[in-house]
């Protein structure tokens, strides 16, 4: 089959001829027929996930079953299927909990194995992580909640309780950022975007967001604390830079709500977060490590009836070939909105 191959740290990726996967036990092999292109997969390239190369990467996925390992009871071949990008071992303490995301044992596609920019992609522990599509909702949408919009969701509402009425600052629209702008006007708040990339922050009004700035502006945070009085109540950083996390944090009032969405590459062993204003403001800071299945039937649900919309999100659909040359450029990229990825193209 053909996929998308990254040989060692940040080197070119090339599109070749590999080994078809086959079922292990207890999961399945998917046909990929939509994954997400996330600057999560551009951490996986450029080594800061401590993944084993040559690498597939990809875990934004969705796609229909088409081998079924032993011991498998909730799935066949034919089957319409999603999965998270953290998929739990189904046995242990925060598994039997529901907080598969947070499974010791945990595999992720894309990372501690080989991922979905390719034809098939072989997932574990299938009846624990798949999601069954629901007939409403084509391949590409299931594939945006895979890791973006799922992990939105879980921020502002399972994570920082965001409520109706509250300010939130989101840095960064991107998938995750235009994601948490949708979800946060849904629930009735009020949203100001700041980004780098004036055609993000136009996507990000078209969804409805309060405020948008450009992150170059010389006052940002003063224009915040302006615009939603003494601050915001929850701030997301859904880049992940030293920057965009203590501007989202220093955004927030006292007593705020930060949620750490975007990965922070470590800066001398650890990133830098500033912990001088969490202290003395008494901030609550949570980061959020994607959705769990059990989560995932009431966030289908407002999306098969329209109530969410997350295709909307979609700006473009690739083959594998221009993915390649796309993803070790990925975290310069001016995208307003989400790459998907068809492997069939």
């Amino acid at each position: 089959m053909r996929a998308i191959v990254v040989p060692s740290v940040a080197a070119a990726p090339e599109v070749r001829e590999v080994a078809v996967p086959v079922a292990p036990d207890g999961g399945v092999v998917v046909e990929v027929r939509a994954t997400g292109l996330c600057r999560s997969d551009w951490h996986a390239w450029a080594g800061h996930e401590g993944v084993t190369f040559p690498h597939v990467p990809g875990h934004e996925l969705a796609g229909v079953v088409v081998e079924v390992g032993t011991g498998v009871a909730r799935w066949g071949v034919g089957d319409r299927v999603t999965v998270p990008f953290v998929c739990g071992c189904g046995t242990c303490e925060w598994c039997l909990a529901g907080d598969a995301q947070v499974c010791p044992q945990q595999r992720q596609p894309g990372f501690s194995d080989w991922g979905s920019f390719a034809e098939r992609v072989a997932l574990v522990a299938a009846d624990v992580n798949l999601i069954a599509i629901p007939d409403e909702v084509d391949f590409a949408t299931a594939a945006s909640l895979g890791c973006r919009f799922a992990t939105a969701y879980r921020a502002l509402i399972g994570r920082a309780h965001l409520v109706a009425g509250e300010w939130v600052t989101v840095v960064g629209a991107g998938g995750v950022g235009l994601s948490a702008v949708m979800i946060a006007k849904a629930l009735g708040a009020h949203v100001v975007v700041v980004d780098r990339n004036r055609e993000a922050l136009d996507a990000a009004a078209s969804l409805g967001a309060d405020h948008v700035l450009l992150a170059d502006h010389p006052d940002l945070i003063q224009v915040v604390r302006d615009i939603a009085g003494a601050g915001t109540h929850v701030s997301v950083d859904a880049v992940g830079s030293e920057e965009t996390c203590s501007v989202a944090i220093h955004s927030l009032r006292r007593r705020g709500r930060h949620v750490q969405i975007g990965l922070l590459p470590p800066i001398q062993g650890e990133p830098r977060v500033p912990m001088e204003r969490v202290i003395g403001w008494e901030l609550d800071v949570l980061g959020c490590h994607g959705m769990a299945t059990v989560d995932y039937p009431g966030m289908l649900a407002l999306i098969a009836q329209g109530a969410l919309r997350p295709q909307d999100l979609v700006e473009r659909t690739i083959g594998l070939e221009q993915a390649a040359q796309l993803l070790p450029r990925f975290d310069r990229a001016t995208v307003a909105g989400m790459t998907m990825i068809d492997p069939s193209r």
